[in-house]
């Protein structure tokens, strides 16, 4: 079963994809051996910012974060008067971190997006955000529009905390609900209640000025109903958000949730009612003019995430804060998840004792991670510049090891317009090797039973890239 989007940090890899949340991808301790590496990337034109205070921690909830309490805070001496001193020493060492990070590259490259998550980033004061985006933009500069998204949690602004946000430049927001049903926020230990729900709502479509914002929710929660699932949707629906994340629970383990339950197990849903969930997602968001652009994510046309984009198609971007994860010049990096070795990162890194250019990335790597990202979207992966990149042989190789899947519709192989060809067609351009040049351009997995086995599917891919 499937998680939504990039995991903040890295895991331990095993050779199934890892669960994701929008967050960068992960990182792989293991090399892979390969002769001449791809060159890297172009240089980074996105920006990921951690703030990773919350008023408390969820049950289900494996990130890095600092758990504030719901007092008020005491005045900080380096602060304005109420900022929580926890939050300015923070943002402090995080604009430290900014300061010290050299720009890949010496064109000017300005950032196209910034991406502001957690944590709950809408606890942090508007006059710190403001600090940041102003960090960024003197360090890396911004581009004339760019996207500037923060998450935020209902119960944790007000109008004029949010019109504050907008009027510095966040022009995206993505509102942590995930569900609409008390007891279920109230099972997944979440620090607001149904009425916040529909507060914050209200708030966000009623602010001038904001157009583009997200709803978040989560699937196969304790004791969730196939009916509270669809009530859920249909307020979501109701609520007319431009973009929708469906996220599909994981059991963590140090979790509280990983401590009380077991996957499959009651109270959660089994895996067929898991499956069930997502299929009724894609279905009821697909009816109502969302389209399902990657395994998690549906938007209004135009609205994709573009900041998350960047992560689908294998791109660079900076990362900055706690525990997150960069991707520059090729090579994927995690930052320490405990704030004291963060800080002690930071100081080496102003020291020169880190850089950007540190370590490697193998080829095997490389692949893994286009077939992964690019089979988590409804554009699938381009099979002709796979090729070019890694070879012919192992392009075949993975054609050939799709077969059985577009037979069965798992997998769609379409051509360079994007047409999806019979699995007859398949099987043709299989058989005379591409020696009159191949039709196939694409590969991708249906929506929703391809999008349903994909850690499944790109296992596979794994086995046949790094046997």
């Amino acid at each position: 079963m499937l998680r939504s989007t990039f995991p903040l940090v890295s895991h331990l890899p095993s050779r199934k994809p890892p669960p994701i949340r929008p967050r960068p991808p992960p990182v792989r301790p293991y090399a892979s051996s390969a002769a001449s590496p791809p060159p890297p990337p172009p240089p980074p034109a996105s920006a990921y910012v951690h703030l990773p205070f919350c008023r408390k921690r969820c049950h289900y909830c494996d990130f890095p974060i600092v758990a504030l309490g719901t007092s008020s805070p005491p005045t900080s001496p380096h602060g304005g008067d109420g900022d929580d001193p926890r939050i300015a020493d923070y943002v402090r060492l995080l604009l430290r971190e900014v300061a010290a990070t050299r720009p890949v590259s010496d064109d000017g490259v300005p950032l196209e997006t910034v991406f502001f998550g957690g944590g709950t980033p809408s606890l942090v004061p508007p006059r710190l955000v403001a600090a940041v985006l102003d960090a960024l933009r003197t360090r890396f500069g911004l581009s004339a529009s760019p996207e500037v998204s923060i998450e935020m949690d209902p119960g944790t602004f007000d109008a004029a905390k949010l019109r504050e946000l907008v009027g510095l430049g966040v022009n995206r927001v993505s509102l942590g609900v995930q569900a609409f049903q008390e007891d279920l926020l109230r099972a997944c230990g979440r620090a607001h209640g149904l009425r916040e729900v529909h507060d914050a709502v209200g708030i966000v479509t009623a602010c001038e000025g904001l157009q583009n914002w997200s709803m978040d929710l989560i699937s196969s929660l304790p004791n969730q109903t196939e009916e509270m699932w669809e009530e859920s949707l249909r307020c979501t629906v109701d609520a007319r958000p431009t973009h929708v994340s469906v996220y599909d629970l994981q059991i963590e383990q140090g979790t509280k949730f990983g401590q009380l339950y077991t996957p499959g197990v009651y109270p959660l849903p089994n895996e067929k009612d898991s499956a069930n969930f997502y299929k009724i997602a894609s279905k009821r968001l697909s009816e109502a003019g969302y389209n399902h652009y990657e395994i998690s994510s549906y938007c209004k046309t135009g609205y994709e995430c573009k900041h998350n984009v960047t992560y689908w198609q294998n791109r660079s971007f900076y990362a900055f804060g706690l525990g997150s994860a960069s991707y520059i010049n090729g090579i994927r990096f995690s930052r320490p998840r405990r704030m004291k070795e963060y800080a002690e990162w930071v100081q080496k890194l102003e020291n020169g004792v880190w850089s950007h250019e540190s370590g490697n990335s193998g080829i095997k790597d490389m692949a893994m991670d286009v077939v992964m990202l690019s089979l988590r979207t409804a554009w699938g992966l381009d099979v002709q510049s796979f090729s070019k990149t890694f070879g012919r042989s192992l392009t075949e190789s993975l054609c050939n090891t799709f077969r059985p899947f577009v037979e069965s519709g798992l997998v769609i192989a379409m051509d360079m317009e994007r047409r999806a060809l019979q699995p007859s067609e398949f099987e043709l351009d299989l058989q005379h090797d591409g020696e009159n040049g191949s039709r196939v351009a694409f590969i991708r997995l249906s929506d929703p039973d391809g999008f349903l086995l994909s850690n499944e599917l790109i296992s596979l891919a794994f086995g046949i890239i790094s046997p």
